[in-house]
């Protein structure tokens, strides 16, 4: 990590470096599918967290042709996805840890440019096409009180990318106080790094104010993969962005990996898919993943680290043919958006009781 703030709650993990550092594609493939096999099956026979819980926040119209790249184009341009929250509570060395994993500020991540545009093409309708298009289920406020939680229990924010996202909210900075004082954002440096300066292929996709001023002392910049606690693990996985990384959670429904390097099962088993398209596509390509594409920062290490994350998570209990991924933003079926149907969806979980620190001190006592 490469910060002052030291937190011996987060270790380094160091079972990528191998894998990272060759040059040769196809044996890197190779050397990090094996290792995130071996990382997975560790992480099972582990530790669980203390407690998880998903919290849907809002649906979004997506294009399908980033959603499902390379994939032969649908009747209906758009297809759906449902952005989800996960409160997670670890337990650690140094006591417990609270962290909120994708935490949207809804507001904010309207200015993205592209929903902006979307939205201002809409026109007098704007307020009924926002309501129909891109439903509101729960603010991050409301799910944290929900959980019995204060702001102030927040230890850490963090999201697999940056992707729409405007931490000034939460965090404090340019015209904004802190709603979560104590909170710091765990992010990698190459994607720190990359939204100081983005370019017009990103521009489309991040907030451009989003990190504007928020103090230096509330983000932790992390230099490699972390575990946090028992249960947790922050893993690498470039391509989506170039700091993309994914949350490895191990549950009782074993290991949940959370990212949006794709976004619902059936891009990571395209071959089992009950969507024509998708195997046609895997027939027609041999690619085992289905890349979400929009702003294509990493395509190639995009695709290894879906084949990392597919490793980590092992078989679906529900259905052992779509590994255990749990997208942040996932392909849903939706009523104004027809012909669209996932052959397999996660839903809303929860495990463990949400404690406030300060219960779980005085029940120690």
């Amino acid at each position: 990590m490469a910060t002052s703030f030291q937190d011996e709650a987060i270790q380094p993990v160091d079972d990528f470096r191998k894998g990272r550092k060759e040059k040769i594609p196809e044996r890197r493939q190779e050397l990090l599918r094996e290792a995130a096999r071996a990382f997975g099956d560790r992480m099972r026979a582990g530790p669980q967290v203390r407690a998880f819980k998903s919290v849907p926040l809002v649906r979004a119209p997506y294009p399908a042709h980033y959603g499902f790249l390379d994939v032969p184009r649908w009747q209906f341009p758009f297809i759906h996805i449902l952005n989800r929250m996960f409160i997670v509570q670890v337990d650690t060395s140094a006591g417990m840890r609270t962290l909120l994993l994708s935490p949207s500020w809804v507001e904010g991540s309207r200015a993205t440019p592209f929903f902006a545009r979307l939205e201002r093409r809409m026109g007098p309708l704007r307020g009924i096409g926002r309501r129909l298009m891109a439903p509101a289920y729960n603010t991050v406020e409301q799910a944290v009180a929900d959980a019995g939680l204060q702001p102030e229990d927040i230890d850490y924010i963090s999201y697999d990318h940056m992707h729409t996202q405007d931490v000034r909210h939460w965090l404090g900075g340019e015209g904004h106080e802190a709603y979560f004082p104590n909170a710091r954002l765990l992010i990698m440096r190459e994607e720190w790094e990359s939204c100081q300066g983005l370019i017009a292929p990103q521009k489309e996709w991040y907030v451009e104010a989003g990190m504007r001023g928020v103090p230096k002392n509330k983000v932790v910049i992390l230099d490699q993969d972390v575990c946090i606690g028992d249960g947790l693990a922050l893993i690498k996985t470039p391509g989506h962005t170039v700091g993309n990384h994914s949350f490895v959670v191990n549950t009782p429904d074993g290991v949940y990996v959370i990212s949006e390097n794709g976004v619902g099962p059936d891009c990571y088993a395209p071959n089992h898919s009950r969507i024509k398209a998708f195997r046609r596509y895997y027939e027609n390509t041999g690619k085992e993943v289905v890349l979400n594409g929009n702003t294509l920062e990493g395509g190639l290490d995009q695709y290894i680290s879906m084949l990392m994350e597919k490793e980590m998570a092992g078989p679906s209990p529900v259905d052992p043919n779509f590994p255990n991924v749990y997208n942040s933003s996932e392909f849903t079926a939706y009523s104004l958006f027809p012909g669209h149907q996932p052959s397999l969806t996660v839903g809303e979980k929860r495990f463990g009781a949400i404690e406030r620190p300060a219960q779980r001190k005085k029940a120690a006592a």
